[in-house]
């Protein structure tokens, strides 16, 4: 019993001094298995670091902005000088000598929406242009040519001929709501491609007295002379708008800036591109928001709907029996209670399709069938 416990302190003694003399002089070989996986640790930590380098950074928008980018384009514009009265009248010629009017130019920016090259911009950023190029964020420049126009939504289709265009992801705009963030792109006052960034401030803005139809997207981001025509975007780089106008004090940007919807500007490209034009339907009727005044005149008891203060001789409405005095509280399934959504709604149908309208007349309910005409062209005051 003694040598086996002596034999046992002996053994114990040894592992003690191998113990003691690795700790001492190669510590290393004990942690070789925390070592390594200290070192994939670290890896990883690198691996997950390049990764995020990569990737923008916390409220970032650059992605977005790289993926609209491209296909938003430059526009320059230019107007043949007209001929002064000095050249036909020799009193003018002799006061004045015969000067010449230097051309007319302007700035504006356009979406590209199809790899045909179809471009979507504003009708005022054309209107009676002799000569349009357009730049691209690559720098190539390229003649434009006009397909189509659309006075009534302040919307134009322009074409281009290059290979491998840029081409923008069409959005849903009534998905949108109020607290969305936005970005704007276009090239204001020349400057160059800029990127700006915002929220949606309001949605259905009319009553403007911008363009006839009128269903705006109204944000704060930065919108000025030379955006019109450029792309409002949501955070994943998708188009939202269209940069059409703002209000100002001073001509540049007070953080109030008006879109057209891209629902709208889809409705007018497809229009143009497939029939050369806009068709929508058309009544014949002079609509007003119904007030509690027009309510007491009118003897309604309805809140909802818009009052008819007047309706065109021998036009659709007039034919289908609808009468001053008389409040449309729906078109077909769409109900309607100013007058934007009326005549959107009208707009939006087809000619010489009857179509159930909704009307209470006095105390009572009305449905009648009326048959839509197609909108006269009325050329509007020249816009901003």
């Amino acid at each position: 019993m003694k040598k086996l416990w002596l034999l046992f302190s002996q053994v114990v003694t040894v592992l003690l001094a191998v113990w003691f003399v690795l700790v001492t002089l190669k510590p290393e070989w004990l942690n070789q298995r925390n070592g390594f996986s200290s070192l994939s640790l670290s890896q990883v930590t690198d691996s997950s670091a390049n990764e995020s380098a990569q990737m923008s950074s916390p409220g970032s928008f650059s992605l977005a902005a790289k993926k609209a980018s491209p296909a938003v384009v430059s526009i320059s514009t230019s107007k043949a000088a007209e001929k002064g009265m000095n050249k036909n009248d020799p009193w003018q010629r002799f006061f004045f000598g015969d000067r010449e009017e230097a051309p007319t130019a302007g700035l504006g920016s356009g979406v590209i929406v199809s790899p045909e090259g179809y471009i979507l911009t504003n009708y005022h950023v054309v209107e009676e242009a002799d000569e349009i190029e357009v730049s691209l964020n690559d720098g190539r420049k390229t003649k434009a040519k006009i397909i189509g126009v659309d006075p009534d939504s302040d919307l134009a289709v322009l074409k281009i001929k290059l290979d491998n265009l840029p081409v923008i992801v069409l959005g849903k705009s009534e998905k949108l709501q109020v607290g969305d963030q936005v970005l704007a792109i276009g090239n204001p006052f020349g400057v160059g491609q800029t990127v700006t960034g915002g929220i949606v401030s309001a949605l259905g803005r009319n009553q403007l007295g911008l363009n006839t139809f009128e269903n705006f997207i109204q944000t704060d981001a930065a919108i000025n002379p030379g955006n019109s025509g450029g792309a409002l975007v949501d955070v994943s780089g998708n188009l939202m708008g269209i940069n059409t106008a703002i209000f100002s004090r001073s001509g540049g940007s007070m953080g109030i800036g008006f879109a057209i919807p891209v629902s709208t500007a889809q409705q007018v490209l497809e229009g143009i591109v497939r029939d050369g034009q806009v068709t929508r339907g058309w009544i014949g009727v002079e609509p007003t928001d119904l007030t509690p005044e027009l309510m007491q005149s009118f003897e309604v008891k309805n809140t909802q709907g818009v009052a008819i203060t007047g309706v065109l001789q021998n036009g659709p409405a007039a034919k289908a029996g609808i009468k001053p005095g008389d409040v449309i509280v729906q078109v077909g399934p769409t109900p309607v209670a100013q007058v934007a959504e009326l005549l959107s709604a009208v707009a939006a149908l087809k000619p010489n399709q009857s179509v159930q309208f909704k009307i209470k007349r006095k105390d009572q309910d009305l449905v009648l069938a009326v048959t839509p005409a197609q909108r006269p062209k009325i050329k509007p005051p020249t816009p901003r």
